[in-house]
Parts: structure tokens; C-alpha cells; sequence
């Protein structure tokens, strides 16, 4: 039996038949919107990913506040815990999750795919960085209110201050994981995100201003994209001394970042 062909209305006199419709995509910010909604839930369903996002800075938030170490002087325990602890939780979504998650994506074939689909390769980025900044504000809640409950009092001017240090170091930091998911292999990418996760809290002045630091380990933690961070956020939330050259830093990684990932980053594994 031969199949039924769809019913058209008829033509009136004179006129050829109408074309067929033709689907259309989506407007692209519904696009990016969605695909944004899709990586959020996929990052906070991991529960790797949700660990390096909330539970390790958590942890970095408690330890400095209750361990003698990366005070500064005259300022309270929790308030340079909480700068820490935000620079930490900045690094683990921007750098080493985002590096991961686009690590695998390269290897599984999502990038090359994701070139062929009304999305686009500029539609994925947008919706990865509005998916990092949507868990930038989960992590700012749920460590912010741990924070009160252990005595934080934030001013007002510093939060407000907080805002563009954040913007920008979630642009130095993402383009750098983008970067490392990018030009390496992906197992070589997961090793290599948490390596330097781990060291850049520890000793790249995250975790501990970079004065304690003896002078020629301070001067190179200073020109790191986590030196300048640390310093900023401090200098937010604890009443640390504002550092230009800080800022500078911190807008060269951001800026040098970006050329790099334009200049470098792969789509392929070919």
C-alpha cells in the first residue's frame, strides 16, 4: 500500500501551490539560555564536580578560620577565610570544572558536533560562561550564608567592590581551563586542572597572602592570575590594602587568556 501523501489546501485559480514550511531554530538567546540551563544542571548534578565546587571551599572556609594561618593582621578570623574562600570557589567552576567538562566534551565529539547546530561554537561559549557565573552564585549563597553563621559581617561597599574583581577573574580563570581542555589530551586534563587547582590554593596565594610568603616566592605569586585574585578579594572582604598592580594582573591574565583560547583553542582531537 502506498503512503498517503499530507493533505495541502488547493490553490485558488491563478496561484502556484504553496512551499511547504520550512522549521526554523529557535532566536539564539533562547538558544544560549537553554543550553546554558542544560551545563548548570549538569555541573551541580555531578557529584565530582559539585565536591571541588562547594564541599573543598567549604572546607578551605572552616579550616582558615579555626587554624592560626592566612591572617592579616588586626582583621578577623572568618573575614579573610571568606576571601579565600571565594577565590577558591572562583577557581574550582571557572578553571578546573570548566577544563574537565570541556575536556570531555573535545573528546566525545559534543565541539565538533555542536559546530553543525544552529548553537554554534560562539552560542556554546555563551552558554558555558552563563552557566559558570549561574554556580558562581550558588557558591556565593551557600558559602556566603556558612560564613554568617560563623560570624562574618560583610560591608556593603565591599560586596559592591567584589562585583568586577569576580567578572574579571572569571574570564582570566575560565580562559585558562578553556585553554588547558583545549590543547591537551582529556585524561591529561584532569590530572593537570586539579594539579594546578591545588597548587594555586595552596601556594599561589589564595589560601595565604602573598607577604608570608618568603620574597622571592611572593614576587612570583604576585604576577599569578591567583596572587592578584587573593590579594583583591582580601583587600574586598578583609580590609586588605588595595593593590593596583593586583588589579593589572589580574586584567592581563584575563586579557591574555582570551587571545590564547582564540589563537589555540582546538575543537577536535584531530
Amino acid at each position: 500500500m502506498s503512503a498517503t501523501p499530507p493533505s495541502t489546501s488547493p490553490a485558488a485559480p491563478g496561484e502556484s501551490p504553496a512551499a511547504p514550511r520550512v522549521p526554523r531554530p529557535a532566536p539564539a538567546l533562547r538558544r544560549i539560555l537553554s543550553h546554558a540551563r542544560l551545563e548548570t544542571c549538569v555541573l551541580l548534578s555531578n557529584g565530582e564536580q559539585l565536591m571541588v565546587a562547594i564541599a573543598l571551599p567549604a572546607m578551605v572556609m572552616v579550616g582558615l578560620w579555626l587554624l592560626p594561618v592566612g591572617r592579616l593582621e588586626g582583621t578577623p578570623a572568618i573575614d579573610t577565610a571568606v576571601a579565600a574562600t571565594f577565590a577558591t570557589a572562583l577557581i574550582s567552576t571557572s578553571f578546573t570544572s570548566q577544563a574537565i567538562m570541556t575536556g570531555f566534551d573535545r573528546r566525545n565529539g559534543v565541539l565538533r558536533w555542536i559546530a553543525t547546530t544552529p548553537l554554534g561554537r560562539s552560542g556554546y561559549l555563551a552558554g558555558k560562561i552563563l552557566a559558570t557565573l549561574a554556580t558562581h552564585v550558588l557558591q556565593v549563597v551557600v558559602l556566603g550564608v556558612l560564613g554568617l553563621v560563623l560570624g562574618w559581617r560583610p560591608e556593603i561597599v565591599g560586596l559592591l567592590a567584589l562585583v568586577p574583581v569576580w567578572l574579571v577573574g572569571t574570564v582570566a580563570f575560565g580562559a585558562l581551563g578553556l585553554l588547558v581542555a583545549g590543547l591537551l589530551r582529556t585524561e591529561a586534563v584532569l590530572a593537570v586542572a586539579n594539579l594546578v587547582f591545588v597548587l594555586l590554593v595552596a601556594v599561589g596565594g589564595v589560601a595565604f597572602p602573598t607577604t608570608s610568603f618568603p620574597r622571592i616566592l611572593g614576587g612570583l605569586a604576585d604576577l599569578l592570575p591567583s596572587g592578584a585574585l587573593g590579594e583583591l578579594m582580601r583587600a574586598c572582604l578583609a580590609g586588605g590594602p588595595f593593590s593596583p598592580g593586583s588589579a593589572v594582573v589580574l586584567l592581563l591574565w584575563a586579557a591574555a587568556g582570551v587571545a590564547a583560547v582564540v589563537r589555540w583553542f582546538r575543537w577536535t582531537d584531530a
